[in-house]
C-alpha cells in the first residue's frame, strides 16, 4: 500500500510538472505570435504573409492568392482595386510546397471569408521525394498547431534589434529589376502531360474541402514564367482541373493579348516577371475574375476607406518605379 502511495505522488508531482511546463509553453506561444504579428519585421520572410493576412480587418478579403514567388511577382491587389474595386490579398511564399499552402489557407480563413481562392499553379510541381513529402507535412502541421516552432527564430530580432523585409503592399513588392528572357517560344504545343503526384492531389482534395467549407471558389492560374511552364505543364493542369471541375487560366499561352515583352517584363531572365509585367498580368486576370466571379466594387464603401488611401500612395510610388525603370532601359543601365 505504501509503494502505491510513493507511486501516486511522484505521478502527481510529475503531472503537475507537466502541466506548469505546458502553462509556460502556451504563454511563451502567446508572446511570440503576439509579438510577430505586431512587428512582422522580426519573423522570416518566409513567414510574412502569414502574419500579415492575420493583421487585416476580419472578412474584408474578397479574393486570396496562395502559391510561391510567381504569386506575388504576377498580382497586384492594390492595382486590382485600382481597376475594378474588389479586395484581394497575396499570402505567397518563396518557393511554397502544398503542404504551406494548405496550412496557409487554413490560417487565412480563420479571420477572412473570401469569395474566391486563386492558386498559382507552380506549387502543384515543386517535386518532393515519398521520405521528403512526408518530412514536409510533419513540419508544416508542427507549424501550424505550435506556432512557437514556426516563429522560434524571433529572438535574434529581439535581442539583436534586426530587422528584414520590404514593404508589402497587400503581399506585393516593387520589383524592378529587368532582365530579359531570350530563349524563345517555350510553349511549343504536345500530347504529352505532366502528372499531378499524388502528394499533391491529396493536399488539393484538402483545400478543396476548406474552400467548400467556407463557400469560396478555388481558382487556378499559371503565371508566364518560361523557366517554369512548358506545354506538357499545361496539359497536366488542365486534365486536373477539367477532372475537379476547376477553372484554370494559362497565362503562358496568353502573352501576346497581355502584349508581354520579354526585353522589358522579366526581372530574371524568364523566372518572374517585373513590375512591368506585374502589371500587364494583373489586368488581365481582374478582367477575367471580373467576368466569371461575382466579386463586388467595393470601391464606395466608406469602411474599406483605408484601402482607397492605401491604393493612392501605391500608385503614386508605383508611377514613381515606372519612371526610374523607363530612365535605366533609355539610358541602356
Amino acid at each position: 500500500m505504501r509503494d502505491f502511495k510513493v507511486l501516486f505522488r511522484k505521478l502527481g508531482r510529475g503531472f503537475v510538472f507537466c502541466l506548469i511546463l505546458y502553462m509556460i509553453f502556451v504563454q511563451v506561444t502567446e508572446q511570440i505570435i503576439s509579438a510577430s504579428i505586431k512587428d512582422e519585421g522580426m519573423g522570416q520572410e518566409r513567414n510574412k504573409s502569414i502574419v500579415r493576412i492575420q493583421k487585416e480587418p476580419e472578412n474584408t478579403v474578397d479574393v486570396l492568392v496562395l502559391g510561391d514567388s510567381l504569386s506575388y511577382t504576377s498580382i497586384s491587389p492594390l492595382q486590382l482595386w485600382r481597376e475594378y474595386g474588389f479586395t484581394s490579398y497575396v499570402c505567397g511564399q518563396p518557393g511554397q510546397r502544398i503542404q504551406e499552402t494548405y496550412y496557409m489557407l487554413k490560417t487565412a480563413l480563420k479571420t477572412q471569408k473570401p469569395r474566391v481562392v486563386v492558386l498559382e499553379t507552380n506549387t502543384m510541381f515543386r517535386t518532393q521525394g515519398g521520405l521528403a513529402g512526408i518530412e514536409k507535412s510533419v513540419e508544416e502541421w508542427g507549424n501550424y498547431y505550435f506556432q512557437a516552432i514556426r516563429y522560434h527564430n524571433i529572438w535574434k530580432s529581439l535581442f539583436l534589434k534586426t530587422h528584414t523585409g520590404e514593404k508589402s503592399y497587400k503581399g506585393f513588392g516593387f520589383r524592378c529589376s529587368v532582365c530579359p528572357y531570350k530563349g524563345g517560344d517555350y510553349m511549343k504545343e504536345t500530347g504529352k502531360s505532366e502528372k499531378v503526384s499524388e502528394l499533391v492531389r491529396d493536399y488539393m482534395d484538402k483545400i478543396l474541402e476548406l474552400c467548400g467549407g467556407r463557400g469560396a471558389k478555388l481558382f487556378l492560374y499559371s503565371a508566364p514564367s518560361p523557366l517554369n511552364y512548358n506545354y506538357r505543364i499545361h496539359n497536366g493542369l488542365e486534365q486536373y482541373a477539367n477532372g475537379k471541375g476547376l477553372d484554370y487560366l494559362d497565362l503562358n499561352l496568353k502573352l501576346d493579348t497581355m502584349e508581354i515583352d520579354w526585353k522589358t517584363d522579366s526581372l530574371d531572365k524568364g523566372d518572374h516577371l517585373n513590375l512591368s509585367g506585374a502589371r500587364k498580368a494583373t489586368a488581365y486576370i481582374g478582367e477575367y475574375l471580373k467576368a466569371g466571379y461575382d466579386l463586388p466594387d467595393r470601391r464606395e464603401d466608406a469602411v474599406y476607406a483605408d484601402w482607397a488611401a492605401e491604393s493612392q500612395a501605391y500608385r503614386d510610388k508605383e508611377e514613381e518605379k515606372l519612371e526610374e525603370m523607363r530612365r535605366e532601359q533609355e539610358s541602356g543601365v
